[in-house]
């Protein structure tokens, strides 16, 4: 009769077997399977490599463009997103990369960005973030479109304290950045906690850190099912983060003695990533090509004191800034927050001609389909915001895919139409009040902590704004 000792260790033989088959299946089998039906299709990419895939690749290319600054030139994807740029010159339009053992199918035709963003039977739903992004973000509450508009009054005074505080720069040089970061917190501070941006100056600052954190390890892969078990330095600190911006909350609540609060602390940390970091990064690009392309800026003022005058924009009458709209679709074409939307494949799909296998992770470079000669011409790459003259629909040539600054179809942004003109008021006051060129000492080098943002700040030189000159 066989000894207990010999059924465990059949036990755990057989144990170990079965967590070694799934192991290699997930990081091996599964990965080269793939990667031959995709071929099989016509969609290349660079090869999986073991455990890594990419990621080793993509970091070094992504490291040695942040390390030093770029020409002045509005081709922002080789600069955001190096290896997208590398491998669509090698494999084509669409092409399959590897996280670590997951694959993304990278899209930038816009037949089948179309298809997917438009796709009414939740074949495409959004990619599961990592728990770190969820832990940023928090449970993802939407605003309603009532509380978004009463928002506006406290944006008024978030810009009339900013461009007060901008008295002290006439003449001087000032990072437009860090102003648009203060602003934006300090509008969400006022709405959500009734609270200037210095009350809760520290938990902006604890979650911009928890950004960089995220941003930092992005293409770090680690053994699967590993981090249940051993912790890193930054996912200690992560945590501690999170635990001191939940503290943090809970004792601006204590404090107003108000149990409403509750429901707005809620989203918070959401409404940081769509609110603070999206609406500062857009301000700081459009102001940034205002600074370099200054007969724009120029139009851009005249038609603001033409319509309004020295007084404070009015919500109803915004609407009319044709030309400064103009210089916003421009911008938010070349220098898109967003750039990339995420989706995945729960099951086989079909898109197009391709059939997708399930558990595929799709990317859609927004910056590919922005800058792509073959739908905006061979100006492409340059700032000429009279191409928006007549409309998008008119500038795209009706293709609903060409443009994506705020998704598409039933996903498309829900706040599209209120951040044009949080962004229109913002501008108008700034144009209403100052002139302002580019500083000799900015440092060009567009990158990616979430959002598109401005690696070394963007530098201006900030001049009060003088009417006879106009």
């Amino acid at each position: 009769m066989a000894s207990p000792l010999i059924y465990f260790s059949i036990c755990l033989f057989l144990s170990i077997l079965i967590i070694l088959v799934k192991f290699l299946n997930k990081v091996w089998w599964t990965p080269v399977r793939i990667q031959s039906l995709m071929k099989s299709q016509g969609i290349e990419g660079p090869s999986y490599r073991f455990l890594h895939g990419n990621t080793k690749e993509i970091s070094s290319m992504i490291r040695k463009i942040r390390s030093s600054p770029q020409e002045l030139l509005h081709h922002t994807l080789p600069m955001v997103h190096p290896h997208f740029h590398s491998w669509i010159k090698i494999y084509g339009m669409n092409f399959l990369q590897w996280y670590g053992p997951q694959a993304q199918l990278i899209i930038t035709e816009p037949e089948l960005v179309k298809k997917i963003l438009s796709n009414k039977d939740r074949a495409y739903p959004k990619t599961k973030v990592s728990s770190e992004i969820k832990k940023l973000l928090g449970d993802g509450i939407v605003l309603s479109e009532g509380e978004k508009w009463g928002m506006v009054p406290e944006m008024i005074t978030s810009l009339e304290i900013m461009l007060e505080r901008w008295r002290h720069y006439h003449g001087k040089e000032i990072d437009i950045f860090s102003e648009f970061k203060i602003l934006t917190s300090e509008v969400i501070s006022r709405t959500s906690f009734g609270s200037s941006y210095l009350e809760g100056q520290h938990v902006f600052d604890m979650l911009t850190r928890m950004t960089h954190i995220i941003s930092e390890n992005n293409y770090r892969v680690r053994i699967p099912g590993i981090g249940k078990f051993v912790k890193a330095s930054y996912d200690i600190e992560f945590e501690n983060l999170e635990a001191k911006i939940r503290e943090s909350f809970m004792n601006m609540m204590k404090k107003r003695e108000k149990d409403a609060m509750f429901g707005r602390t809620r989203w918070c940390k959401n409404f940081y990533l769509a609110g603070q970091e999206t609406s500062a990064s857009a301000l700081t690009w459009i102001v940034f090509l205002l600074s370099v392309h200054t007969d724009w800026q120029d139009k851009a003022r005249k038609e603001v004191l033409e319509l309004f005058g020295q007084q404070i924009p009015s919500q109803d009458r915004i609407a009319k800034l044709r030309i400064m709209g103009m210089v916003i679709n421009e911008s938010l074409r070349l220098y898109t927050p967003n750039a990339i939307l995420m989706r995945r494949v729960e099951r086989e799909t079909r898109l197009g001609k391709i059939t997708v296998p399930a558990n595929t992770e799709v990317y859609i470079s927004t910056l590919a389909v922005h800058q792509n000669p073959e739908i905006w011409g061979e100006d492409a790459l340059l700032f000429q915001p009279e191409r928006f003259a007549d409309g998008v629909v008119k500038a795209t040539n009706s293709n609903i895919a060409a443009f994506l600054p705020f998704g598409l179809g039933p996903r498309n942004c829900a706040g599209m139409n209120f951040a044009i003109t949080e962004t229109k008021l913002a501008l108008s006051m700034i144009l209403q009040h100052y002139s302002f060129t580019l500083s000799p000492t900015y440092a060009h080098c567009p990158t990616e902590v979430l959002t598109m943002c401005p690696q070394h700040g963007v530098q201006v030189i900030l001049q009060p704004y003088q009417p006879d000159l106009l």
